[in-house]
């Protein structure tokens, strides 16, 4: 699917909500997660979105794991998407990378769509929240290899992880869990991602 045909089906379901939803855009570090969530939130006035690095604990998301232990997915889900789905305020803390701890509680953005992009999203302890899943169809090679350009262009030496860490893990993920294969909607992205982070 292309990005005018994804944004057409979110704004479909949004129209036939009764609801606030979530859509979850997830794929592999590279793979342009947070390029394309920035898109659809550009394109659907209201629309807010999550970054999923506000959910990244940075010790955890730099060891090895077999189901991205790093992301701290029932913290998303509890401060951020079943009160969000349930139409309910409230707040959630972000993760502060220049202090390496969560930062103040912020509110809760009020909005009836909610985009999130996060590594290893669909999994067993958010998957339920998740009204429409993405996945960003770039193969594992191919995403990996945009992902280190990307960090070799904003000065960041991050080889190792990569080929240590990330890229074992996303591998390890995707054999576990078959987040392609469960997604509701595969998206081909075009190029490199741009933004900072794993997207």
């Amino acid at each position: 699917m292309d990005r005018d045909a994804l944004l057409e089906h979110v704004r479909t379901l949004r129209a036939s909500a009764r609801s606030p939803i979530v859509v979850g855009v997830s794929g592999h570090c590279g793979s342009g997660k947070s390029t394309l969530a920035r898109a659809l939130v550009d394109h659907m006035p209201g629309a807010v979105r999550i970054r999923g690095d506000d959910f990244l604990d940075p010790t955890r998301s730099h060891r090895r794991s077999t189901d991205w232990d790093g992301i701290e997915r029932l913290r998303l889900g509890s401060e951020v998407l079943e009160p969000h789905r349930a139409g309910r305020t409230g707040s959630f803390r972000r993760f502060d990378w220049s202090t390496r701890a969560l930062g103040r509680p912020e509110p809760l953005p009020v909005t009836d769509v909610l985009v999130v992009d996060l590594i290893g999203l669909f999994h067993p302890e958010v998957r339920s929240f998740l009204d429409l899943t993405v996945w960003c169809d770039v193969d594992l090679d191919e995403a990996a290899r945009r992902g280190m350009a990307r960090d070799h262009e904003l000065g960041r030496a991050h080889d190792d992880l990569w080929r240590d860490v990330w890229i074992p893990n996303d591998r390890a993920f995707a054999e576990r869990f078959g987040p392609r294969d469960s997604a509701d909607v595969r998206y081909r992205s075009r190029g490199r991602p741009s933004t900072p982070g794993n997207g």
